[in-house]
């Protein structure tokens, strides 16, 4: 079997002889080549993102499908969603190998489960509205790669964010991005530059998702849930930046009124 890039060797030796200071610059220096690399798939990524945008913009839905850290970060970008833009739950969403509820547990043995994820996404009612985005740093996992097959079979679109080039996995998706990171620092730790790129597209899909759903004006969180004071602070200030309002009282008594600051910027814009 071919060895596959995110397996290869690293070209860092004996780093047990190392220092500390030495040990971070080097893994500094690994991850400064993320970026660059993310840059060179930047047309895969704006292809699946516009698939992702027209989807749920007819009322279809995201679910990313994964096992390991990759899974594990998607499930840490899908659960802000809510409060930060004002989605429903439902909107985004993760079926991860051994369950959400077992985040915790790295149950990393179920990443070979060819049945659990397809079963999932029957549960939730899957169909071509939807579209299904597989994470894998190897391009391999039959977790993943099984649902995906299955998506296709069914005529649902698909996605993938792999590191290594002509994976089965991407073979399977609609819209592959393929972010080729190199060999991890330690050999085979797939957490590290694969774990920081894929985290960096996760941000990249959601938040362009948003923006080009209207959940953003200017640069602003205008649908951000009101949650905890901090936020409501936040959003009062908003308020008065964006309606003029001047009086921290009366911005709060109408932000909290209406629920929301693009709410609350109708209301102050039909009474003016």
């Amino acid at each position: 079997m071919e060895l596959r890039v995110t397996e290869s060797p690293s070209v860092h030796r004996h780093l047990e002889k190392k220092s500390v200071d030495e040990l971070i610059g080097l893994i500094n220096q690994e991850d400064q080549s993320v970026a660059f690399q993310i840059k060179q798939a930047l047309p895969q990524l704006s292809q699946l993102i516009k698939a992702i945008v027209e989807k749920i913009s007819a009322g279809g839905r995201l679910f990313y499908v994964g096992a390991g850290s990759g899974g594990r970060l998607s499930v840490l970008d899908v659960i802000e969603l809510p409060t930060t833009y004002g989605i429903p739950k439902g909107v985004f969403n993760v079926i991860l190998a051994g369950g959400i509820d077992r985040l915790a547990d790295a149950l990393e043995e179920k990443e070979d489960d060819t049945e659990e994820a397809w079963q999932k996404l029957q549960a939730a009612n899957i169909t071509p509205g939807d579209i299904v985005v597989g994470i894998s740093a190897s391009g391999t996992t039959p977790f993943v790669l099984a649902a995906l097959n299955r998506c296709k079979q069914q005529g649902i679109a698909t996605g993938c964010i792999v590191s290594n080039p002509d994976s089965p996995i991407a073979a399977a998706s609609t819209f592959p991005v393929e972010v080729v990171t190199g060999p991890e620092f330690i050999t085979g730790s797939t957490r590290m530059k694969c774990g920081t790129a894929q985290k960096m597209i996760f941000d990249m899909i959601s938040t362009t998702t948003m923006i080009q759903l209207g959940r953003v004006e200017d640069n602003s969180m205008v649908n951000v849930a009101l949650i905890n004071d901090k936020i409501t602070d936040r959003a009062v200030r908003m308020l008065m930046e964006k309606s003029g309002i001047s009086d921290y009282g009366d911005a709060k008594h109408i932000l909290l009124e209406h629920g929301s600051v693009k709410q609350a910027l109708e209301y102050v814009s039909k009474s003016i």
